[in-house]
C-alpha cells in the first residue's frame, strides 16, 4: 500500500482545480513531488510535467498519466447574474444538475452550484427527459450581471468541487480520479525506480488535455521519442449491478490492475509485463478493451514518429466521469509494482517487433 507521504501527495493532487487546458495547479503539485527524487523535472509549453531518471541512457521508456479533469467553461453572464457554460471534456449530463463547482478566475476560486428548473415546475413529459446543458446555469450568489462580472469573466474554466475522501480500508472517492490516479501511479513508479539501478532512461509524464483528444501526450511523446510507452489510466469496474460483464469482462475493485489486450498494446511488451507479474507473484486482471483502438494515451503514443511499443495498464474505476469516482489503492499498488519490476529488468537492448522478437 502507498505510504503516508505518498497518500498525502495523492490527496493534494486530487484536491486541485485543473480542467483540461488549465492544469497549472495539478502540475505544480506533481512537479514538486517528482523533484524530490527525479534527476530532472521540467514542464513543456503544453503544461505536461516530465520527470527523468537516468537521462543519459540511449534507450528511453515513457510513462504517462493525465492529470486534467473534465469540467466546464464560462460562455455568458446573464443580466440576472447567472453563469451559462459549455462542457469541457466528456460530460455526463445526468450527473450535472445540483453539482457544486469551483470557477478558476484571475482573482482566485469562486464557488457556485449548477441549477435548473425545479422538478415541481416541470411538465410530466419533461421529468422523463435529460436536461440539456443549455437549460442549466451556475449560480454564484450574484444579484445581477454587474456583481457577477466583478467575480467571474467569460472564458473562466470551471471544475467540480474538491471532495477527496478515503473510504473503508482501501478505497478512495474523488472527482478527477480519471486520471489523477494514473498520474499518481506514474509518480510512485518513478519514486520506486529512483531506488533501483537502471539500464534505461525513464520519463514520467503527467500529461494534459487528454480529455480533449490525447493532446498533451501527443506532443510530449514526440519530444521524448521513447522506444517503449506505458499509459496508465482508469478502466471500467464491472462489479456493479447492470454493467454487462459479457461486453466488458469481469473487472473488480481490489482485484489488481488491468492489463489490456487491444490494437493499442504491443503484444511483445504485453507478454513481458505478464511474465514479470507472474515471476514476482503480482496479481492482475485481464481485459479486452471495449473498443478496438483509441481513448487513452496509449493510442497516441503508439503512433508517434516511427511507432512506439505501448501498453495500457488500467486502474478499475466506478462511476467514471462523475463527481464520485471510486478506486482501490490495492490496484494502484499492484500497478506500481508491475511497472517497476518490468522497467527495472530492462537491459536497453530489447526489441518489441511482433512476430519477430
Amino acid at each position: 500500500m502507498p505510504d503516508k507521504s505518498a497518500l498525502k501527495f495523492f490527496e493534494s493532487l486530487l484536491s486541485t482545480v485543473a480542467p483540461s487546458g488549465y492544469e497549472e495547479e495539478a502540475a505544480a503539485v506533481f512537479r514538486n513531488y517528482l523533484s524530490k527524487f527525479c534527476d530532472k523535472v521540467d514542464v513543456d509549453v503544453m503544461g505536461n510535467t516530465i520527470g527523468v531518471l537516468n537521462p543519459d541512457a540511449p534507450f528511453r521508456v515513457m510513462l504517462s498519466g493525465h492529470y486534467d479533469e473534465i469540467g466546464f467553461q464560462v460562455v455568458h453572464i446573464g443580466e440576472d447574474g447567472l453563469i451559462y457554460f459549455r462542457p469541457n471534456g466528456g460530460i455526463d449530463k445526468l450527473n450535472v444538475p445540483a453539482s457544486e463547482v469551483e470557477i478558476k478566475t484571475a482573482g482566485g476560486i469562486v464557488p457556485g452550484v449548477i441549477g435548473k428548473k425545479p422538478i415541481h415546475l416541470l411538465k410530466p413529459a419533461e421529468r422523463e427527459k435529460v436536461v440539456s446543458l443549455e437549460d442549466m446555469w451556475i449560480d454564484i450568489g450574484a444579484a445581477d450581471r454587474k456583481e457577477a462580472e466583478s467575480m467571474v469573466a467569460v472564458g473562466d474554466p470551471v471544475a467540480l468541487r474538491r471532495n477527496v475522501r478515503f473510504m473503508g480500508k482501501n478505497r478512495v472517492m474523488s472527482k478527477g480520479l480519471d486520471d489523477r490516479v494514473g498520474a499518481f501511479v506514474v509518480a510512485e513508479t518513478m519514486r520506486a525506480l529512483s531506488k533501483r539501478k537502471l539500464n534505461v532512461a525513464v520519463y514520467g509524464v503527467g500529461s494534459v488535455q487528454e480529455e480533449l483528444g490525447l493532446r498533451g501526450v501527443t506532443t510530449s511523446c514526440f519530444a521524448i521519442d521513447p522506444a517503449v510507452g506505458f499509459a496508465i489510466d482508469v478502466g471500467f469496474a464491472t462489479d456493479l449491478p447492470d454493467i454487462p460483464s459479457k461486453l466488458l469482462g469481469d473487472v473488480k475493485l481490489g482485484g489488481g490492475p488491468v492489463l489490456t489486450r487491444s490494437a493499442d498494446n504491443n503484444v511483445v511488451l504485453g507478454r513481458l509485463m505478464r511474465q514479470t507479474a507472474e515471476k514476482h507473484k503480482l496479481v492482475y486482471q485481464e481485459s479486452a478493451a471495449h473498443r478496438a483502438s483509441g481513448g487513452t494515451d496509449a493510442a497516441a503514443m503508439q503512433l508517434t514518429r516511427g511507432g512506439v511499443a505501448t501498453a495500457l495498464i488500467s486502474i478499475p474505476n466506478r462511476y467514471m466521469h462523475s463527481p464520485v469516482e471510486i478506486c482501490d489503492l490495492r490496484d494502484v499498488d499492484g500497478a506500481v509494482k508491475i511497472l517497476t519490476e518490468t522497467i527495472a529488468a530492462m537491459t536497453g537492448n530489447e526489441s518489441f517487433r511482433p512476430g519477430i522478437d
